[in-house]
């Protein structure tokens, strides 16, 4: 069997009815996975739902909404997984917000609060809920979506880029809580990819020029490209890595 095989496995992804989100859903498909498409929006999440069960099978995905800042509407997104599925092998941490651009001292509380929450604290509410079942079973694959941003300073996303840190802190903690009972948490930490969070930029020709300029390998990424880590950190590929934090970003940060 291939190292990258996941057949009779189970993924919970948020965020996923586009960008990396989305992507991470198919390939994991693709791989054997049955994946619970999951976002704010329940139509939106049918929507991608039906198109990863006419391209596989009927029963490969299923859709359940949950907003990651309600705390009983992530419980409902793993009750109605483990309804359908029976069983949650691997948890894609990927929603995340940033209602905020600009110098660190001009932020609201409440934005900051909801950065936080959105970003770190509901990451915990989701794994808690998640983890002890893979501790059970001795097995299971966390994967937060981080970003370059966690490892760099910023006066325009500082606080975003402060989550981001905290969620690679987050991987390495629980990996040792967690590795004992051989569940793995890690992190991928994208650079600038064409998603709707960087719209503005690769919209713009001129503007995506300059970027592409600064990244070795002279392009930004396309959510595929961070999928690919996704499989990687899911599979038996990755029996042995944990609490990492793997940078995807075309050389960026080097």
């Amino acid at each position: 069997m291939s190292l990258f095989d996941l057949t009779g496995k189970v993924a919970v992804i948020t965020g996923s009815t586009k960008g990396i989100g989305k992507a991470s859903a198919f390939e994991l498909a693709e791989h054997g996975a049955k994946v619970v498409i999951s976002s704010r929006k329940q139509d939106a999440c049918d929507a991608v739902a039906a198109e990863i069960n006419a391209k596989y099978s009927e029963g490969t995905a299923i859709a359940v909404a949950a907003n990651i800042s309600d705390k009983a509407a992530l419980q409902n997104l793993v009750d109605e997984t483990r309804a359908a599925f029976g069983r949650i092998d691997i948890l894609v941490c990927n929603a995340a917000s940033n209602p905020y651009y600009g110098p660190q001292e001009g932020i609201s509380d409440e934005q900051f609060r909801k950065i936080l929450d959105n970003n770190i604290v509901s990451n915990h509410w989701l794994i808690s809920m998640v983890a002890p079942e893979m501790r059970a079973r001795r097995d299971g694959s966390i994967i937060i979506i981080s970003s370059i941003g966690g490892l760099r300073g910023s006066t325009a996303i500082g606080a975003y880029c402060i989550s981001k840190a905290a969620d690679m802190q987050l991987a390495r903690n629980l990996a040792h809580e967690y590795g004992p009972d051989n569940v793995r948490v890690n992190c991928i930490a994208p650079g600038l990819v064409k998603t709707d969070f960087a719209r503005a930029l690769w919209e713009d020709p001129e503007r995506q020029k300059a970027a592409n300029r600064s990244v070795p390998l002279r392009r930004i990424g396309d959510p595929g490209d961070i999928a690919g880590g996704v499989v990687f950190l899911a599979s038996k590929a990755a029996a042995f890595t944990t609490g990492q934090t793997i940078v995807m970003d075309g050389g960026v940060t080097i």
